[in-house]
């Protein structure tokens, strides 16, 4: 492999996130130049979306801009003014003893390493963003994105963020250290993104060796004559990811049919905005419990009927299933329960697929169907990142894979992805927790089914990865009518 022009390839970088957002770190040592909150927004930070980092930095700051302040907090204040970073808990317990930590060094930010090392909740990546964005020392901050994209490039070849650091002290130019965390944290957030990188975007996609990468599959942009695109996205909170640009995303699908599940919401707690989108027809089916289950859909097709529920007063309660009647097909948008902590939903989730087996069998004796939705189960162990240790949990019980290969193998129903896609970590559930998403520790619970009969008329069917709002990201299907 050629040797690599760090120095160029650095420069396209910057000048491709010149107009992006600036990590937060960075943000708040321009906005303060003080080391005592770039040290503790760097803490909140760890394993923490920026956004929330940023949140809770502000909040704090309002309270304790100084480690004295700090020390006026108790661990339970700090808790409450932190949430909901990740490992809030623990952070508290960082920053309740800090003070008393900065004490031995007069009260104010040491600039070593090993001073930094001696303080609550630092560990080499903290000490190095520190010793760069706050002190303006030649220090090397290797966070995953950085690691990830220097092994991507093939500049280095390493298995931890640790190795990446060490092997970049021996051979990145010491000009770049201090830059190299922000420029490769923008960049990786935007273009080189851990899932579904936007390599059709990347100005340095000729150049970069691209090892270890599945670039984002594009797709065309107008969906094929006498075909309709489908979108199916749990968003786990109608007017939350409607805070997130949710109109805008929707538009900019270009989809005929979009299913939503797990809206939250009832009639009366819907915005005219997300009820009457330009183009588009809605209708929506809720739980009679506030603020739980439910699903919707827009299309732009006009549906001979709308079919509320199952006919089961048991689960159409809780509002899991809206069907749209065409010509010529059936669809069906569906939110299937979740086993529970414990399992002890599992029964009833067994009962509602059978009840939804039935109901879909008895559809297909006169037209097609296409079903959609959060399915809540990972069918084979390739459609999960840890299989052997999620054999007993909610989504990966035997009782719940043996329903989905009767629905597959027996019923004749088709996963579509799989007819496109035969690759591992393919995903479209992540936890919030543990920065699952962007280490791709995900579960692929989210489908697009069809029976036998309709298995020609599907033209295509992806995962969109790239798109964010919710701890689920869309599942699409183009379909012939």
């Amino acid at each position: 492999m050629p040797e690599i022009d760090i120095a160029r390839y650095l420069e396209i970088v910057k000048k491709e996130v010149s107009n992006r957002r600036v990590p937060v770190v960075d943000l708040i040592a321009v906005q303060t130049k003080e080391p005592f909150k770039v040290l503790v927004a760097t803490i909140l930070s760890a394993r923490t979306r920026d956004e929330v980092t940023a949140s809770a930095s502000a909040k704090l700051f309002a309270k304790a801009a100084t480690p004295d302040d700090l020390a006026g907090l108790s661990e339970e204040q700090i808790e409450k003014l932190i949430f909901p970073v990740g490992f809030y808990k623990n952070k508290a317990k960082h920053l309740a003893k800090l003070p008393e930590a900065l004490a031995q060094f007069g009260g104010v930010v040491p600039q070593t390493m090993k001073e930094l090392l001696t303080l609550p909740g630092v560990g080499r990546k903290t000490a190095n963003l520190v010793q760069s964005v706050a002190f303006q020392l030649p220090a090397i901050c290797v966070d995953t994105h950085v690691h990830r994209i220097m092994n991507i490039w093939g500049y280095v070849d390493t298995d931890t963020p640790q190795k990446t650091e060490m092997a970049l002290r021996k051979k990145l130019p010491e000009e770049f250290w201090i830059p190299v965390n922000s420029l490769l944290v923008s960049f990786g957030q935007s273009i080189c993104r851990p899932i579904g990188p936007h390599c059709d975007e990347c100005p340095l996609s000729s150049d970069c060796a691209k090892i270890g990468v599945t670039p984002r599959k594009t797709r065309t942009a107008k969906t094929p004559k006498g075909a309709i695109k489908c979108i199916s996205w749990n968003v786990n909170g109608i007017r939350a990811v409607e805070k997130k640009g949710f109109v805008d995303t929707l538009l900019a699908f270009d989809a005929d049919i979009i299913g939503l599940q797990e809206t939250k919401a009832q009639p009366d707690q819907l915005s005219d905005d997300l009820k009457d989108i330009p183009g588009y027809t809605s209708v929506w089916h809720s739980a009679e419990r506030k603020g739980y289950s439910g699903v919707a859909l827009y299309t732009r097709l006009k549906p001979l009927a709308v079919h509320y529920g199952i006919g089961e007063e048991e689960f159409d309660c809780e509002g899991r299933v809206i069907g749209l009647e065409f010509e010529n097909f059936h669809l069906l948008n569906i939110y299937f329960p979740n086993a529970g902590a414990g399992l002890k939903r599992l029964d009833y989730k067994l009962a509602f697929d059978a009840a939804l087996q039935r109901y879909c069998q008895k559809l297909e004796e006169k037209k097609d169907v296409i079903l959609c939705g959060d399915f809540n189960v990972a069918h084979k162990e390739i459609d999960l990142k840890n299989p052997k240790t999620n054999v007993k949990n909610a989504g990966f019980t035997p009782e719940e894979r043996c329903w989905m290969d009767g629905f597959i193998d027996d019923a004749g129903y088709i996963d579509t992805f799989r007819m496109f896609n035969q690759q591992p970590e393919q995903y479209s559930w992540w936890s919030y927790r543990f920065n699952a998403r962007a280490k791709n520790i995900g579960w692929r619970i989210d489908y697009f089914c069809v029976n036998a009969g309709a298995k020609e008329k599907v033209i295509d069917a992806g995962i969109m990865q790239e798109i964010n709002g919710s701890d689920h990201c869309p599942v699409q299907l183009l379909y012939q009518l």
